[in-house]
């Protein structure tokens, strides 16, 4: 039996297909403040949505390629093995200028760690 405080790992864990490519969960524990963590996968040329959240903070470490982040009016370059913290309520995007997918490990904290979170401001797919 599954106790409230035990870590849930990927099996069965969500995960959903998009325009800009993939995320997964891959681990999330969520007693009070909780924490996720996620394996987003950019495809080349892509990029999500200038976005922002109103109850979570993010955490993003690149594991493999490059990515193009806007964090509020500042735009830079991470490379594999560099990262960025990110506040709720800060506007921001990564976009993959490569040619190979870009992969960043997400690490959510916060007390609402949902996708409804996210507050779109711009998307060329549409969802804003």
């Amino acid at each position: 039996m599954k106790k409230e405080n035990d870590l849930s790992t990927n099996s069965g864990m969500e995960k959903e297909e998009t325009p800009w490519g993939k995320w997964e969960n891959l681990v999330e524990y969520k007693p009070g403040i909780g924490y996720k963590v996620k394996r987003i996968t950019v495809k080349p040329k892509e990029c999500l949505s200038l976005q922002k959240h109103q109850h979570r903070d993010e955490f993003w470490v690149v594991v493999s390629g490059a990515g193009r982040v806007t964090l509020d009016k500042d735009v830079f370059f991470l490379q594999k093995g560099k990262s960025v913290f990110i506040p709720k309520t800060v506007l921001h995007r990564v976009e993959n200028p490569g040619d190979i997918p870009l992969i960043i490990i997400e690490i959510q904290t916060g007390e609402v760690l949902e996708e409804e979170d996210i507050v779109r401001i711009e998307d060329k797919y549409g969802r804003a």
